[in-house]
């Protein structure tokens, strides 16, 4: 009880930590004026781009599941995933919307180990591709960022990611005795789809693909907003700036990355010249098209009869192959 509150009072507390050293560095009123500023073409393609990244992250799933060897439509699991992003803004815990989708697949017919490992593993493609982003991208981040020294921690974040990886893989090589606990036998499992899936170049390599590419379609919708609040940014410069908030708004130290992302951004926008009250105005506007895109998630659970998904509805009936 005290860590199913304590964890998001612990949250909520840095978000709102973040927020006010924020708001002591910078104009309130000269981001609001920013922000007020914004083309609505630019919201327009931003939004666009993030609905777009909906899709993405649908298919980037549905290739982990058939990887695994189930099976999971492209428009069922990219509605699903809406369903997921909605209640990982809703609920207070890091994985509210990662136990939804496994919920829900699992009660439409997905084998549990298939709802479970096809989620982590999926999360895992997406952290993967994005440290791997940000370090390839690091001399560019280099030149820009006067203390280069620090980025050490972008190669051993990936470093670590990849140790991760192959530590997964090798838990089934643990003593045979623990497999009489339920929870082992589900570690057993991992370890055995980790390496089914990125053992395989031909499975592993096209999921990280579309990570990547997730990613960078990220760094345009940033971008639109930056030209939509008239900040002089290049198109490289804001992907590559906007990489590490990526990164640090997936850290689970704040509510769905608020404080995080503006503190981050803030900071590595002001290396190129852009202006505190504009950087918060586009964090801002950021995050608000995020919740805006993840709302219709609601309308999809909530919408249903029963507040649940049917195999009908949302998700097609899947047999997951013996391995």
């Amino acid at each position: 009880m005290i860590r199913r509150i304590g964890v998001p009072l612990a949250k909520f507390g840095v978000t709102v930590l973040l927020f006010w050293l924020l708001l002591r560095k910078v104009d309130l009123h000269a981001a609001w004026q920013a922000a007020r500023g914004v083309s609505p073409a630019a919201l327009l393609i931003a939004f666009a781009l993030l609905a777009v990244q909906v899709g993405v992250c649908g298919l980037r799933w549905q290739m982990v599941v058939k990887a695994l060897g189930a099976r999971l439509g492209l428009l069922k699991a990219t509605a699903v995933f809406e369903i997921g992003s909605f209640f990982g803004l809703v609920l207070p815990g890091a994985m509210g919307g990662d136990m939804v989708r496994m919920w829900t697949t699992h009660r439409a017919g997905l084998p549990l180990s298939a709802a479970i490992n096809s989620v982590m593993l999926e999360r895992l493609a997406t952290v993967l591709a994005l440290v791997a982003l940000v370090t390839a991208t690091e001399p560019l981040l280099a030149a820009r960022v006067p203390n280069a020294a620090s980025l050490w921690l972008f190669p051993a974040l990936t470093a670590l990611g990849v140790a991760g990886t192959g530590l997964v893989m090798l838990l089934d090589r643990l003593p045979a005795v623990l497999s009489r606990w339920r929870l082992m036998r589900g570690v057993v499992r991992l370890a055995s789809d980790t390496r089914l899936v990125y053992l395989n170049p031909r499975k592993g390599l096209p999921v990280l693909a579309v990570a990547l590419l997730g990613h960078l379609n990220l760094g345009l919708a940033a971008y639109a907003l930056a030209r939509g609040l008239a900040i002089d940014i290049s198109l490289r410069d804001c992907i590559v700036l906007f990489m590490p908030v990526v990164l640090a708004t997936t850290l689970p130290i704040s509510i769905a990355g608020w404080g995080a992302r503006e503190a981050t951004l803030v900071v590595l926008f002001g290396f190129v010249g852009v202006p505190a009250a504009q950087s918060l105005a586009l964090s801002i506007l950021y995050g608000l098209l995020t919740m805006l895109v993840a709302l219709p998630g609601g309308l999809l659970w909530f919408g249903l009869p029963d507040r649940r998904v049917a195999q009908d509805a949302t998700v097609l009936e899947a047999e997951r192959e013996p391995s």
